[in-house]
């Protein structure tokens, strides 16, 4: 394949001089690894962007997509409906927890946020407390690149050229301690008193009358992943329900078995109002998410003259026939396949390969839980994120794709690894670590 001309194209969340200087671009991909231009593998330690669970090109989920396209292209569902977006809708109810059986279908996680905000708005306005319209969220979160979701969310760089233009919001403090907390395995074990701040100080400053959400991803993956300390969401829960307060979990990247459960909410035993989920439904083989929602919300909304809409609110391509076909098959290939079994199974090989990494040099951190982990190094320079930056291009060469959020590095291998192909990963992250604190001007 012809290398384009890489001027036209804007790259997302991407140093784009940098990376147009240097590309590192893949051509195909098969199972849990990409291949360069060169002939390279490059395992994908990241499961694409936490999406490819099952591995990239699954035939059945490709079979399912070439009959759709051959069969209906595209329909809107605006007004017009198609089978295999209900189809999906009462499949993913299905695997819901109990009540929460009612799915609005979007093309990304932060339309999923967005949607999120956007229900328990009208749901407090259909149930006269319109004056709901504060939402909580927790520093370091990421929910999406949407003015909802970046409002939010609490990480400070996607938010800091956007100040002026946010929807009212507060932040918990993050669950993360780097004095307790820097190589546990898993869950912390304390720290559950960090849900109280919610109730302590902001129900106390703003009043639970004026909160229309509280939103926290279960475990939080794009800063680097935190994970919550035993009881933490469980007490967020206690707090919620005694304040009437809506909670949704972003389980963006921890829906559909990252943390080998179906739903992090299963895995946690804490049931939300809302979730929100995309990435892995669709095995990231076409845009897919959604929002699922208590019945009871749901119906609080289903009012006003019957012709018309009860929800202004919607995308071109929610329930696109193509990534509903993906999702089916994808859902199909995860229980017939038992990859969520899988994953369970793979993740004490995977905390156990990680942990190897606290003793190389600069790394002042390793988190994990389920198939996810985040390798902390220390910064570099007095540049935060060259050190990441660094570790993440020499991972590169030597045939890892890894995420470098700031300084932290990020694993996520798909469901369908080997613990030898996890070793693999590891060591071969293990090896830029070292190359780079033996010569730290590589180049980024």
């Amino acid at each position: 394949m012809t290398t384009p001309d890489l001027d036209a194209l804007w790259m997302p969340f991407t140093p784009n001089r940098q990376f147009k200087a240097m590309p590192r671009m893949v051509v195909s991909a098969e199972g849990i690894a990409y291949r360069t231009a060169d002939g390279r593998e490059v395992l994908d330690g990241t499961s694409g962007l936490w999406c490819v669970g099952a591995g990239h090109r699954h035939p059945r989920i490709a079979a399912a997509m070439k009959i759709q396209i051959d069969t209906l292209d595209y329909a809107s569902s605006f007004q017009v409906g198609h089978p295999s977006a209900f189809a999906l809708a009462e499949r993913i109810a299905d695997l819901a927890p109990a009540g929460m059986d009612r799915v609005f279908l979007v093309n990304s996680g932060s339309e999923a946020c967005d949607t999120a905000m956007k229900i328990a708005l009208a749901y407090w306005q259909a149930m006269g407390q319109g004056q709901r319209a504060l939402f909580v969220g927790r520093e370091r979160a990421f929910h999406g690149v949407g003015f909802g979701g970046i409002s939010v969310g609490g990480m400070t760089n996607n938010r800091r050229a956007f100040g002026s233009a946010m929807l009212r919001a507060d932040h918990l403090r993050s669950t993360w301690d780097p004095a307790t907390q820097a190589f546990v395995r898993g869950q912390p074990a304390t720290g559950a008193e960090m849900a109280d701040e919610l109730e302590a100080r902001i129900v106390s400053l703003h009043g639970a009358s004026n909160i229309a959400a509280v939103i926290v991803e279960p475990v939080a993956g794009s800063t680097g992943v935190l994970v919550p300390p035993v009881g933490y969401l469980q007490r967020l829960r206690e707090i919620c329900n005694r304040h009437g307060l809506l909670l949704v979990f972003d389980e963006v990247i921890t829906g559909f078995g990252r943390l080998g459960g179906m739903f992090a909410a299963e895995v946690f035993g804490v049931v939300p109002d809302m979730i929100l989920f995309a990435k892995t439904v669709s095995n990231g083989a076409a845009p897919l998410g959604g929002v699922i929602v208590r019945r009871k919300i749901h119906d609080a909304i289903m009012q006003g003259p019957v012709h018309l809409a009860e929800l202004m609110h919607g995308y071109t391509c929610s329930g696109h026939p193509l990534a509903c076909a993906a999702g089916l098959a994808m859902l199909d290939v995860l229980q017939e396949e038992d990859l969520i079994g899988r994953a369970a199974q793979l993740a004490q090989p995977f905390e156990d390969a990680v942990h190897q990494l606290a003793s190389l040099p600069g790394v002042v951190s390793v988190r994990n839980l389920g198939l996810a982990a985040g390798i902390e190094l220390a910064v570099a320079d007095g540049q935060p994120g060259r050190h990441g930056a660094q570790v993440q291009a020499a991972a590169f060469d030597r045939g890892l794709l890894t995420r470098a959020p700031g300084d932290s590095l990020v694993l996520a291998p798909p469901f369908v690894c080997t613990p030898d192909n996890i070793r693999d990963m590891v060591d071969r992250l293990a090896d830029a670590i070292q190359a780079c604190a033996r010569s730290p001007e590589i180049a980024v």
